[in-house]
């Protein structure tokens, strides 16, 4: 989440809107992206502990394709693959009230309204159920890096 809202902040002082996507997960831990748009496509940043779930050059025609993109990477520590929902992109703007690009206390209101809004599904429930694990070369690509 802070590497989110850092993201955000960077992403508006260089004349971006101020967006965030959030990425939902089963039996995972959510992964929050500020996302921008650059002559129609889509790109993000973004800061995690595994390999790919970093940075997306804007390339994607749709945010379902940009998330979609993350879904090989994401993954939790049984080699599942867990990414199936994502958000719709959510304008920090609407708290600039309670100053989230500086505010030196907690800005849980921006994790807490993430949690609440509804979320896409981004696999049907037959296609989740048939998943495959992870493989060994790409959960080992995963995880170059990872602070235990």
């Amino acid at each position: 989440m802070e590497g989110a809202l850092f993201g955000a902040a960077a992403l508006r002082m260089l004349g971006h809107a101020p967006l965030l996507l959030d990425l939902e997960a089963v039996r995972d831990d959510d992964h929050v992206l500020a996302i921008f748009r650059l002559r129609g496509h889509w790109g993000a940043v973004a800061k995690s502990n595994y390999t790919g779930l970093r940075y997306r050059e804007p390339v994607y025609r749709t945010l379902r394709e940009l998330a979609m993109s993350y879904f090989e990477d994401y993954f939790n520590l049984k080699k599942e693959k867990t990414l199936r929902r994502y958000s719709r992109p959510v304008n920090l703007r609407r708290f600039d009230a309670i100053e989230w690009m500086t505010a030196e206390e907690d800005v849980w209101t921006i994790p807490e309204y993430l949690c609440g809004i509804a979320h896409r599904p981004l696999l049907a429930p037959r296609l989740a159920a048939r998943l495959g694990r992870v493989d060994d070369r790409l959960w080992a690509a995963g995880l170059v890096g990872l602070v235990r």
